[in-house]
């Protein structure tokens, strides 16, 4: 592995704070969840992805996407001008045109990760490319799913952004890092490095 991809690991704050219970998407989305209150507000979207490295123009758009987008979703029947996510629900949240690497109720299917790599990645067969990525995204479109061929897009693209290597690779344990819900915690470990340096 390149020496600034992210290494991982098998804790993280957000089990110790909702308990071992949570499937891994719910930890992946827990990690914004920066007051820990089981709500994701647009502020915490933007201070979690600051605080993974993320410029304030892409923190911005992004807290204010992610939280339009998923807030009727995740909270069916209460609506709030604030647009929280109850990350509790965040699989239903889930959109089309995915990888189909989380299952319907959030839970991580091994054999459609491992599958991404088989189909894809032709340089490195344990990373991607942006070429190779973006082969990924059109591979998994479904006819006339906008909303979810936007939402893949912008998922990736900021994945492979902010998780290349020197090479422009994105390793295959940096991505599931982003399954496994463990890459947000070294991003956030990494840039506070950065910002002590």
């Amino acid at each position: 592995m390149a020496s600034s991809s992210v290494a991982l690991s098998d804790d993280t704050k957000n089990q110790d704070i909702y308990g071992d219970d949570l499937e891994p998407l719910q930890k992946h989305a827990a990690f914004f969840d920066r007051n820990k209150d089981g709500l994701i507000y647009p502020w915490e979207t933007f201070k979690g992805f600051r605080a993974i490295g993320s410029g304030i123009p892409l923190s911005t758009v992004a807290s204010i996407f992610i939280n339009v987008a998923l807030s009727g979703k995740t909270r069916p029947g209460k609506f709030s001008l604030l647009f929280p996510i109850e990350v509790k629900n965040i699989q239903k949240g889930k959109h089309g045109s995915d990888s189909g690497v989380y299952d319907t109720e959030g839970r991580f299917v091994p054999e459609k990760f491992e599958q991404i790599f088989h189909k894809h990645a032709h340089t490195n067969p344990n990373a991607l490319t942006s070429k190779e990525l973006s082969e990924l995204l059109k591979d998994n479109r479904v006819p006339k799913d906008y909303a979810g061929w936007l939402g893949a897009w912008t998922e990736w693209k900021v994945l492979y952004l902010l998780g290349k290597d020197k090479n422009g690779f994105l390793d295959k344990d940096t991505i599931r890092g982003v399954y496994d819900g463990t890459l947000f915690e070294k991003l956030e470990e990494r840039t506070a490095a950065h910002k002590k340096a």
